[in-house]
């Protein structure tokens, strides 16, 4: 249906558009969910923007700002679907077209102070607040799979795997 409009993680059970900045410009909080909330794309809709709740639902990783926070829908997706590092830079993007080395808007509101929410930096991976009136970027994604092409995640572990192999194969020699 979605062909390589979209990419779906299957551990994370989530379709990830394949265009990582469809708009091509940065948006306040309540405008970002406006435009993901009525994105079409090839007749699927009902896309949103990403959670930084951790999995379980509980809240966002630590306080603000944090590194390291795999646990999250956009800390997944940089840090163990795409293996970035913390504190950037960002280095892998594939299989995803025109990532910004920027922040990322979540869907998730900040408890104690409803004018803030959420965002994710994949220019370094941290995850923090800021108020809902600044622009950022959007990314949509969807639970489930609705028809997008799978993340070749077994591909990066291969690959790494092998790249260790070989690294220990020279240090023999």
């Amino acid at each position: 249906m979605l062909g390589g409009q979209a990419y779906y993680d299957d551990v994370a059970d989530l379709t990830w558009l394949a265009d990582a900045n469809p708009t091509g410009a940065t948006m306040n909080w309540a405008a970002t969910n406006a435009w993901v909330a009525g994105l079409n794309i090839s007749g699927v809709t009902g896309w949103r923007l990403p959670s930084s709740l951790n999995s379980d639902g509980s809240g966002p990783c630590g306080p603000a700002p944090a590194f390291s926070c795999t646990d999250s829908e956009m800390g997944n997706l940089y840090y163990n679907v795409l293996g970035n590092a913390a504190r950037g830079p960002l280095t892998n993007t594939s299989p995803f077209s025109n990532v910004q080395s920027n922040q990322y808007w979540s869907s998730t509101e900040v408890a104690p102070n409803p004018s803030s929410a959420w965002f994710f930096g994949f220019n370094s991976g941290i995850q923090s607040h800021i108020s809902k009136g600044v622009g950022k970027f959007g990314w949509a994604v969807q639970s489930g799979n609705v028809g997008a092409v799978p993340v070749p995640g077994a591909v990066w572990l291969f690959g790494s795997g092998l790249i260790g192999l070989l690294g220990l194969a020279r240090r023999k020699r």
